[in-house]
C-alpha cells in the first residue's frame, strides 16, 4: 500500500522538491527527535530518582543545575550508604532490559549508536518501526537502575529510527532516507547533550574511521540539531550539562604535557576497547538465553558496586567534582578503571545503554589523575590540574570514536567553556591519530569509498568525458504504449517485448508517464479486472529521464539512488521525444571497459 495517501499533499510535494526538501523535514525530525528526547529525559530521570536516589538513597554528586557545587566535599574515600540494595537493581534493570530486547527488537541491544551507523551504511536507512520505542524503554530499565551506560547511545538509535520512519513514509529514496536518520542522530544528540553544533558534526563524523565527514547531510543536521535543541532546553532548560571554572590556556609550553595526556588516553582506550568486546565475546558465549545476559552483566557490575558504588549511572556528578578539584586522585584513578568494568558489564552483555556518558567520565578521571600527578612532578607547568579533567574528557572519547572533531566542540558546548579550545584540539587529535583503527564503534567504515552506502559515486574519474550518447548503439527501441491501452493488450504487447521499462504517450505522440513489469504485478495483485485499467492508469507522471549530452557517470549515480534498472533518453531539445532506452547493465558494462583501459594505461605509463 502506498504510504504516500496517508500524507498530506503539499509535505509530500515540498518532500519531492530538492530545495524545500532538506529544511522542511529536517525541522520535522527535529521537532520529533527534540520531543522524544524530553519523553526520554524525564522517563530516565524519573525511575532513576525512583530506584537509585528513592529506594536506595544513593545520590552521588549533582552535576549542574541539580545543587550547589559548593555543596560538595571533598571525595578521599568509596564509602556510600545502602550497599546491599545496589547490589540487586542493576540486574532487575538487566532482567527487564532483556526480556524487552531479545522478546521485541533484538536489533536494540547494546550502544544504539553502532547500530544506526550500520542501519546508515548496509540497510539503506532501514531501521524498524518498534526499535526507537524498544530502545526507549530497554534503556530507561537500564539507566534508571544504575546501569553504566549513557543516553547518547539511545537517543540517537530513537532520532535515527524517526528519522528512517519520516523517509519511508513519504517513500524517499535510500540516500534521501541516510540523511534524515544522520539529522536524527544530530537532533537526539543535540538536544540531550545541550550541544546543537557538537550534535550536527558527530552524526556526519561518527560514520567513518578516518577523518571523513558525510558532507551532503550537514546542513539538515544542523537543522534538526537546532530545533531539537531549542525544543528541548524550552521544556528542560538551558544551562550547560556540566559547570566548570573559568579555564584559559596561557602557557605554550604545557602543550608538552597535553601532548603526552593525547597519548595516555588513546593507549587506555585501546584497552578500554579491546576489553569491551573481550567481554562481549565472553557474555555471547555463555549458553544461557540471550535475554538473560543482560540480567548476569547486571548482577555482576551489582557485584563491582559493592565495593565501588561511583560506577553506577551516568556518572557527570563525579567528573562535575573533578571539575572543582574535589575528589582525591587515587579515588579519581580507582573510579576511572572500575568504570571501564562497569561499562563492560553492562552494554557488552546485552545491556541497552550509550557509550559516549562513560567514556566522558573516564577520559575525565583520567584527565583529572593525569593532571595532579603533573602538578606534582612539574608544578611550574601546570596552570590549573583541574583543566585535564576536561581535556582528557574529550581526548580519551575522541580516541576511541575517531570523532577528533565533534568532540571537541561537544565537549565546549556541555560545559561551556572555550577557553581551551587549543589543548582540546591537540589532545583529541593526537588521541586519534596514535591508533586510528581503534573504535568502539565496531561499524564504522575506514571512508566513504568504502562504505556499501556510495558504491557507485567513485567512478567520476573512470568515465570522465563518456556521454549518454556514447552508449546509443547499446541502447534498445522502447515499446512506446498509448495512454488509453488497455491491461489486456498491455499484457500481449509486453509478452513478446524488450526491456522492463515502457513508455506511455499521449494521442500527439508525446511523453506523459512510464511503468514498469512491478507496476504491472501490482495491478494484478490487486485483482482489478484487465478492461477497468488503461495504460495512464498504471503508469507515473513522473519520469525521469536522461539526455545524450548528460554525462554517464551522473546517470549511473541517478540510476543507482533511484533504483532504476532502466532510463529513457530523450531529446536534448524536445523532452516529449524519446530516442532510446539505456540499461544499468550497458553502463556498467562500458564502465568496467572504461576501467580496464584506465588501469592498462597506468600500468604502461613509465
Amino acid at each position: 500500500m502506498n504510504a504516500r495517501k496517508y500524507v498530506p499533499n503539499i509535505f509530500v510535494e515540498l518532500a519531492n522538491h530538492a530545495k524545500s526538501r532538506y529544511l522542511l523535514l529536517s525541522a520535522v525530525v527535529g521537532l520529533v527527535g527534540g520531543l522524544g528526547a524530553i519523553a526520554f529525559y524525564w522517563a530516565a530521570n524519573g525511575v532513576d530518582s525512583l530506584l537509585l536516589g528513592g529506594l536506595a538513597s544513593y545520590h552521588p554528586p549533582a552535576a549542574h543545575g541539580g545543587g550547589s557545587v559548593d555543596a560538595i566535599p571533598f571525595i578521599d574515600s568509596l564509602e556510600m550508604n545502602h550497599r546491599w540494595l545496589l547490589f540487586l537493581l542493576p540486574a532487575l534493570g538487566g532482567l527487564v532490559s532483556g526480556y524487552l530486547v531479545y522478546t521485541f527488537a533484538p536489533e536494540a541491544e547494546g550502544h544504539g549508536t553502532d547500530a544506526a551507523i550500520d542501519s546508515f551504511h548496509n540497510k539503506g536507512g532501514h531501521i524498524r518501526g518498534r526499535v526507537p520505542w524498544i530502545k526507549a524503554l530497554a534503556s530507561v530499565a537500564t539507566i534508571g537502575t544504575g546501569g553504566s551506560a549513557g543516553r547518547e547511545g539511545p537517543i540517537a538509535q530513537i532520532g535515527a529510527g524517526v528519522g528512517s520512519l519520516i523517509g519511508t513514509k513519504l517513500g524517499l529514496s535510500s540516500s534521501d532516507r541516510r540523511i534524515l536518520l544522520l539529522a536524527g542522530i544530530a537532533a537526539g544528540v543535540g538536544a540531550t547533550f545541550r550541544a546543537p553544533l557538537g550534535g550536527a558534526l558527530f552524526a556526519v563524523e561518527v560514520l567513518y574511521l578516518e577523518t571523513d565527514f558525510e558532507h551532503e547531510a550537514l546542513i539538515p543536521s544542523i537543522i534538526a540539531s537546532i530545533v531539537a535543541y531549542s525544543v528541548f532546553g524550552a521544556a528542560t532548560g538551558w544551562e550547560p550539562l556540566l559547570e566548570t571554572p573559568h579555564f584559559a590556556f596561557e602557557q605554550p609550553r604545557e602543550l608538552i604535557l597535553y601532548l603526552f595526556l593525547g597519548v595516555f588516553c588513546a593507549l587506555l582506550g585501546i584497552v578500554y576497547v579491546k576489553f569491551f568486546y573481550r567481554m562481549r565475546d565472553l557474555f555471547a558465549a555463555m549458553s544461557i538465553r540471550p535475554g538473560l545476559r543482560p540480567a548476569i552483566g547486571g548482577l555482576g557490575l551489582g557485584v563491582l558496586a559493592y565495593f565501588v558504588p561511583q560506577v553506577l549511572g551516568s556518572g557527570y556528578g563525579w567528573v562535575q567534582a573533578a571539575l572543582y578539584g574535589k575528589v582525591a586522585l587515587w579515588v579519581m584513578l580507582v573510579i576511572a578503571l572500575a568504570k571501564i568494568l562497569a561499562t563492560s558489564l553492562t552494554i557488552p552483555s546485552g545491556g541497552s545503554g550509550g557509550v559516549f556518558a562513560p567514556s566522558l567520565v573516564i577520559g575525565a578521571l583520567l584527565g583529572g589523575a593525569f593532571g595532579a600527578t603533573c602538578e606534582m612532578f612539574f608544578p611550574a607547568m601546570v596552570a590549573d590540574p583541574r583543566a585535564y579533567v576536561l581535556v582528557g574528557m574529550a581526548g580519551f572519547f575522541a580516541g576511541v570514536s575517531n570523532t577528533p572533531i565533534a568532540t571537541l566542540i561537544m565537549v565546549s558546548e556541555l560545559t561551556g567553556n572555550y577557553g581551551l579550545l587549543a589543548p582540546l584540539m591537540l589532545v583529541c587529535v593526537i588521541s586519534m591519530i596514535v591508533y586510528h583503527r581503534n573504535s568502539i564503534y565496531e561499524n564504522q567504515v575506514a571512508n566513504r569509498a568504502e562504505s556499501p552506502a556510495h558504491r557507485g559515486d567513485f567512478v567520476v574519474d573512470v568515465l570522465e568525458g563518456v556521454t549518454v550518447g556514447d552508449l546509443a548503439e547499446q541502447g534498445h527501441k522502447p515499446l512506446i504504449i498509448e495512454e488509453h491501452v488497455s491491461l489486456s493488450d498491455i499484457l500481449t504487447r509486453i509478452a513478446v517485448a524488450e526491456g522492463a521499462y515502457y513508455p506511455v504517450v499521449d494521442g500527439e505522440g508525446d511523453l506523459t508517464g512510464i511503468f514498469s513489469v512491478n507496476d504491472i504485478r501490482r495491478i494484478l495483485d490487486e485483482e482489478i479486472p484487465p478492461g477497468l485499467v488503461c495504460a495512464k492508469d498504471i503508469a507515473t507522471s513522473k519520469v525521469i529521464t536522461v539526455t545524450p549530452r548528460d554525462p554517464m557517470n551522473t546517470t549511473l549515480q541517478l540510476m543507482s539512488s533511484r533504483g532504476l534498472e532502466e532510463i529513457p533518453v530523450v531529446d536534448a531539445d524536445d523532452s516529449s521525444r524519446i530516442l532510446f532506452m539505456l540499461t544499468r547493465r550497458v553502463l556498467l558494462a562500458r564502465y568496467a571497459r572504461e576501467l580496464e583501459s584506465k588501469k592498462g594505461f597506468y600500468q604502461d605509463t613509465p
